[in-house]
């Protein structure tokens, strides 16, 4: 706005120029005034000089000698008119009733010739509305001014990575931004360098860590959309050890077409470091057993089950089934897929069920209304050390529930019934990977006795974000201001994102014929220690350790807990075999017959139905080659009935 711009050099004046500027604009209201008062005296305009009759210069030289000197007095130009107030009012008042006394006295008591003597009414109170006028004006107009640009001045100051189009749109966003202030870009072109974009500087990269010290800069904004990940993790982690905070626009493939805006600005998340550039997926895999058919979704509500609720709803089925036993979670994923259905104008029906899958009339109930075609099946218990602390409902749910679940979709005529698995199964030292591979061995042999049901299980490892992954843990331990914990320094994990963990599976699933065990492509195994400290660093601030004492955030090392493994792998043998998906691999893992493995269950169940914790593990580490669990039973209720009998005697 022009009144903007022409406050700012007003602002930046010295303090005696300020006061000069003042004085003249007092001056220039005294002769105002008293052209005023003659207009309203006599009802015509007249020359303030060479009028003869009237003698207007003795009435304007009257009052800049008696009210220039009666303000400076007064202390009128001592005050910062930008925090006028009601006691700067009063001043004026006060000051203009002696000039107005004195003037009186002069024009209107005594007289001048030539001078009407009402001028000498009339001008002091123009000139107190006038006067008054300005310094409220100077208030509202240089003062707001003013303490907008002292927010502004205390604003974090950003740089953004990218003079291109996306940066260019996101500086013009964020021009009025009260979070932020943008003071520059940087750019990887050195032809841009010194150069100015709409007001800002361009700088190179390399001058991040000096800008950093000379122009306090905070965070960096990375406007680089169209850069692959490989490139954009090499940027962030050179950001990084500049020490600034790091915030980012997602992909292009996430921005909805037209003008970026802060709304699109994300906190950098560890996804953009672990996450790996994504295989385009192959659309005939994904519709396959989607589009069009009705499809069931189990533990709908948890991380995987969600997010594939999400992925399938977007390939159009005709009905989607939400299995779940918490209310909550139902209740979330529903509204949040209704919003999902209005938004895309979606053809599919959405049918929210609460169930247990261990409930067998139940799921058969559903399935007769229904009649599902494709089942994924993701409700499972999966944090280790609490199945391990219960571990007769971590196995009834995850290999029982599981059991139940595939035959009554055997039964009601299932054509494809996809188990969600883990890395954990593969070797387990805890109850929760032997119960994750009991259920994968139940469904390899039910193929022999269901033919007509293309059973197959997803094996892969921690998603980000998931229930019972460490990276919600790390990130809330870091909102708590730490310190971070973590069970072993040598800790290892495999880290997929959500989104492509899903995907997978559905493209997986589609290339089933019958008691397949897919492989997730997991790429390298992640070190926790790494995690940590990389989480920390994303945050902006730095880890406390014996060589930065004076760091942020701690990392405490806690020791391993019940079942929890150093490191995790994927594949019991060692012959994966290629598939025609770059990223999924298919396993070839021994199991028992179902006419073996049969009686076998059933003893189990016996067992948890009685309650006999250590039989039931005994049972689980007969039926599960290379399960050796850990440590000792650590069932919470076996304790707890171990301590009551203790104290009994």
């Amino acid at each position: 706005m022009p009144i903007h711009r022409l406050a700012l050099p007003i602002l930046g004046m010295p303090r005696a120029a300020k006061r000069i500027v003042v004085l003249a604009v007092d001056a220039s209201l005294c002769i105002l005034t008293v052209w005023l008062a003659y207009y309203l005296r006599l009802g015509e305009w007249i020359t303030l000089s060479g009028d003869p009759v009237w003698r207007p210069m003795w009435a304007v030289g009257a009052s800049l000698l008696l009210a220039l000197p009666i303000f400076i007095v007064n202390g009128f130009y001592r005050a910062i008119f930008r925090y006028a107030g009601l006691t700067a009012l009063m001043t004026v008042v006060k000051a203009i009733g002696v000039y107005g006394l004195v003037y009186a006295t002069i024009f209107t008591a005594f007289g001048i010739p030539g001078v009407p003597r009402t001028i000498g009414l009339i001008q002091p109170v123009l000139l107190l509305v006038l006067v008054g006028a300005s310094r409220m004006l100077a208030r509202f107009w240089l003062g707001g001014i003013y303490r907008d640009q002292l927010r502004t001045a205390a604003l974090p100051k950003v740089l953004i990575y990218g003079a291109g189009n996306a940066g260019r749109q996101l500086a013009a966003a964020m021009a009025n931004s009260h979070e932020m202030r943008v003071i520059g870009f940087l750019d990887d072109d050195d032809r841009l360098h010194g150069h100015v974009l709409n007001g800002l500087a361009i700088y190179s990269p390399a001058d991040l860590p000096s800008l950093v010290n000379t122009l306090k800069v905070s965070t960096v904004l990375l406007a680089i959309p169209s850069a692959s990940r490989h490139r954009r993790n090499e940027l962030i982690t050179r950001m990084l050890q500049a020490h600034v905070q790091v915030r980012t626009l997602p992909s292009v493939s996430e921005l909805a077409q037209g003008h970026v805006g802060t709304s699109d600005l994300r906190e950098l998340d560890i996804d953009d470091l672990l996450g790996r550039e994504p295989v385009p997926p192959n659309h005939i895999l994904l519709g396959k057993n989607i589009a069009g058919k009705v499809v069931m979704v189990t533990g709908a509500g948890g991380s995987i089950g969600s997010e594939l609720c999400r992925q399938i709803l977007a390939i159009e089925p005709a009905v989607l089934l939400l299995i779940e036993q918490s209310e909550f979670a139902l209740y979330e994923i529903h509204q949040e897929l209704e919003k999902r259905i209005t938004a895309a104008s979606s053809p599919a029906r959405l049918v929210p069920l609460l169930a247990s899958v261990r409930d067998e009339e139940r799921l058969r109930e559903i399935m007769a209304a229904w009649q599902p075609q494709t089942v994924y099946h993701a409700a499972a218990y999966k944090h280790v050390p609490l199945v391990e602390h219960n571990p007769i409902e971590g196995i009834r749910n995850n290999s029982l529930g599981t059991l139940v679940a595939a035959q009554v979709a055997a039964q009601a005529g299932v054509s494809d019934f996809v188990l969600v698995s883990t890395d954990k199964a593969v070797r387990p030292t805890n109850v929760m990977g032997a119960s994750k591979r009991l259920a994968e061995m139940v469904l390899q042999a039910l193929t022999e006795t269901h033919p007509r049901t293309r059973f197959s299980m997803v094996r892969f490892g921690n998603v980000l974000g998931s229930s019972g992954s460490v990276v919600p843990k790390f990130r809330q331990q870091l909102r708590d201001g730490g310190p971070i914990t973590l069970t072993h320094e040598g800790m290892t994990r495999y880290f997929m994102t959500i989104p492509e963990a899903a995907q997978l599976v559905i493209q997986a699933g589609a290339m089933a014929r019958g008691g397949d065990v897919f492989v997730l492509d997991m790429g390298e195994p992640v070190r926790i220690m790494d995690l940590a400290r990389r989480m920390i660093e994303l945050s902006g601030l730095t880890v406390r350790d014996a060589q930065n004492p004076e760091g942020d955030i701690a990392i405490q090392v806690t020791g391993t807990r019940p079942g929890e493994k150093l490191y995790e792998e994927l594949l019991i043998g060692d012959n994966p075999q290629p598939t025609s998906h770059p990223r999924i691999m298919k396993a070839h893992e021994e199991f028992l017959a179902w006419e073996v493995l049969q009686p076998r269950l059933l003893a189990l169940q016996e067992a948890l139905d009685q309650g006999q914790v250590q039989l039931a593990r005994d049972q689980l580490a007969g039926l599960v080659t290379g399960y050796t669990p850990d440590r000792e039973l650590v069932d919470w209720v076996l304790l707890a009935s171990r301590r009551q009998a203790t104290a009994g005697h």
